[in-house]
């Protein structure tokens, strides 16, 4: 092990308000961009939702990434532009990938009252496949480990032996981990690593996490040893440095700003790149593309 795998950096996550929910953005982050193609990554609550006022996300576009939605508590309902009307609940994942353009809309499910909490992440597609069709997939089974010690659910990529089915178009890995007792989590020494904390705190090598930090581990490392200080639930992804060199901006995920630039004049124009979403909701608009409007570099 190299010794820029031992020391991860440490980082707090950003507060910021997503629809009616407030959320902890751990990535992206201005030292840490990506992991492995993982470009985005907000733990959602936890909130309080009723039957008619859940996350409130009206219908925006994406462009060159995929959404990854998974519940630890509550209901939600996703809609998008290909006519997927799909409730997500916890154990179930949803996977959209929005290729050349995709619009969708988070909502209320119409019946769920009571807590709500979880994460969504946004992987980076890479070029063979970023100006591709659109698709969505909802798995409501993913492949579970239960020790004494710790449960794993595997989200994306593969541990102990068995895969998700979830599509990556890059490798990848991504865990539920829920903590009991200390454990030793197996990595793939050629993937950075990041673990975000949603419940509870633990202790990792270099770091102790609670909700509102990440800690990323570079390329080298062969396991984390985990110690929960109380029962806790973390996220742990993984991949391999991402070779692309990306830009991201509101929505979208690209190469170069006129790509973004380009995609926020589509939707705006409503123009037919995006196709529209039977969502109730209002639409959200892009604000002013910065380095355009007001001369400022894009970050």
């Amino acid at each position: 092990m190299d010794s820029r795998a031992d020391e991860p950096a440490v980082l707090t996550s950003h507060p910021a308000t997503v629809g009616a929910i407030s959320v902890r953005r751990a990535l992206p982050q201005r030292r840490q961009r990506t992991v492995g193609a993982w470009c985005f990554a907000d733990h959602l609550g936890p909130a309080r939702v009723t039957a008619q006022r859940g996350l409130d996300i009206g219908p925006h576009p994406h462009i060159g990434l995929q959404t990854v939605t998974w519940l630890t508590a509550g209901e939600a309902l996703h809609r998008d532009g290909l006519g997927t009307e799909q409730t997500i609940r916890p154990g179930q994942l949803n996977l959209m990938t929005a290729g050349r353009g995709l619009a969708h809309a988070e909502e209320a499910t119409g019946s769920y009252e009571g807590r709500l909490e979880g994460i969504q992440l946004w992987v980076a597609l890479p070029e063979a496949t970023r100006h591709g069709p659109a698709s969505f997939q909802h798995h409501a089974d993913l492949p579970r480990f239960e020790g004494s010690a710790l449960d794993v659910t595997v989200l994306v990529g593969a541990y102990g032996g068995v895969s998700s089915p979830t599509r990556h178009d890059t490798p990848l890995v991504g865990l539920d981990l829920a903590l009991r007792a200390e454990a030793l989590v197996p990595l793939a020494p050629a993937f950075e690593h990041a673990l975000i904390v949603l419940e509870g705190a633990v202790s990792a090598p270099g770091a102790t996490l609670e909700p509102g930090r990440i800690a990323i581990w570079q390329p080298g490392r062969d396991a984390l040893r985990l110690v929960p200080l109380e029962p806790s639930r973390a996220i742990l992804l993984g991949g391999p440095p991402f070779p692309e060199t990306i830009s991201m901006w509101w929505n979208f995920v690209a190469r170069t700003r006129d790509e973004i630039a380009a995609a926020a004049r589509s939707w705006r124009e409503r123009d037919g790149r995006f196709a529209p979403v039977a969502s109730a909701l209002a639409p959200l608009e892009p604000p002013g593309v910065p380095w355009r409007l007001e001369g400022r570099p894009h970050p």
